[in-house]
């Protein structure tokens, strides 16, 4: 090859591609060098790679994976744009760039600030949080036009910061919208992140982004909400207060008694002693009180069998007799129901 021939060839360019070194790189801007494309050179995209085409700053043909020979039949919008003619075959110049169509995962989000929520039992508290989150670019046109601009080469960093804010921002909105209780947050956080990521979606499609998962890792409470729900909790373990009383007086009592702090000791565990008898005597004496004996019903003769049966009775429960008002034997006036003698008469019935 002669030096003037190698010399030209030096000022095109045959092969385009980007191999991605990194992890957190979205976008690349393919370095030219001031060199012009060859007509039928090739382009390749690798898998998580989406090559756009960019023509005096109007974003032109977007190639998906794969390997291309650049000609005017695969490039309609760049053929437009620079008016070629059929079986264009010159160099040209054009900006390539490779954005990372790969999920970018265990991004981390959380409130610098707690966020206020108003809840049906504890009214108006205030929550941190925390978690991380993974996402990726869905639109490559989009990004570009939206976020990208003509930086060479965009990480991660540089779009973490809105992501953050945004779900900061709509965390207040997503907790209300749950109608998930402050005592319950903990038990749904599943639920919890699958509810944030449907209600934080639309936000980034706009941007050519798509979040892929949400979880939260931690929900805290306030320190004084925490120690009501400690209270609470020691009560549930308490159950019958009397019976803790009795238990933590008998605790007091034994502690007293192996006080080794004299005359003083002694006298507290005297006092304390006495106290706990008079607590344990009440107790027994409650415990062992006898209970009053429940009146017993009234009874009448049944007018039949004469055995007793409750007052009131229409029917002797033994043999079935009626028990309504009977008549005399002897002189046929009414008897009142168990009479032996006739009150008119007095003839034994």
């Amino acid at each position: 090859m002669s030096f003037f021939k190698k010399m030209v060839t030096s000022q095109f360019i045959d092969v385009i591609e980007w191999t991605d070194s990194s992890t957190n790189t979205m976008v690349h801007r393919y370095d030219r060098n001031g060199k012009e494309i060859m007509m039928g050179a090739q382009l390749t995209v690798r898998e998580s790679q989406v090559a756009v085409f960019v023509n005096e700053g109007k974003i032109a043909d977007v190639f998906q994976p794969g390997r291309y020979e650049l000609s005017t039949q695969n490039m309609p919008i760049m053929t437009a744009l620079k008016s070629w003619k059929y079986g264009f075959n010159s160099p040209f110049k054009a900006e390539v760039y490779f954005v990372n169509t790969k999920q970018f995962l265990d991004q981390k989000w959380g409130t610098s600030n707690p966020v206020m929520m108003r809840d049906a039992e504890f009214g108006m508290v205030r929550l941190r949080a925390f978690g991380i989150y993974s996402f990726r670019v869905v639109d490559p046109v989009a990004f570009l036009k939206e976020v990208f601009g003509t930086t060479e080469l965009m990480t991660v960093e540089g779009v973490e910061g809105q992501i953050k804010r945004t779900v900061v921002s709509a965390l207040s909105d997503i907790l209300a919208q749950s109608k998930i209780p402050a005592l319950d947050l903990a038990a749904n956080y599943d639920e919890l992140g699958q509810f944030a990521l449907n209600a934080l979606a639309p936000r980034f499609t706009p941007l050519g982004l798509k979040l892929e998962s949400f979880v939260i890792e931690n929900i805290s409470l306030p320190q004084e909400v925490e120690a009501a729900m400690d209270k609470r909790t020691s009560m549930g373990v308490v159950g019958d207060l009397n019976k803790y009383t009795q238990f933590q007086a008998a605790e007091a009592m034994r502690d007293a008694a192996q006080n080794e702090g004299g005359s003083a000791g002694m006298g507290m565990g005297v006092g304390a002693g006495m106290a706990m008898g008079q607590m344990m005597q009440g107790a027994f004496q409650a415990n062992q009180q006898p209970q009053a004996a429940a009146p017993q019903a009234a009874t009448v003769p049944c007018v039949s069998c004469k055995q007793q049966i409750p007052q009131g009775s229409k029917f002797c429960p033994e043999c079935g007799a009626s028990q309504s008002a009977a008549s005399c034997v002897d002189c046929g006036k009414p008897l009142a129901a168990g009479a032996k003698f006739c009150p008119e008469c007095g003839a034994k019935q």
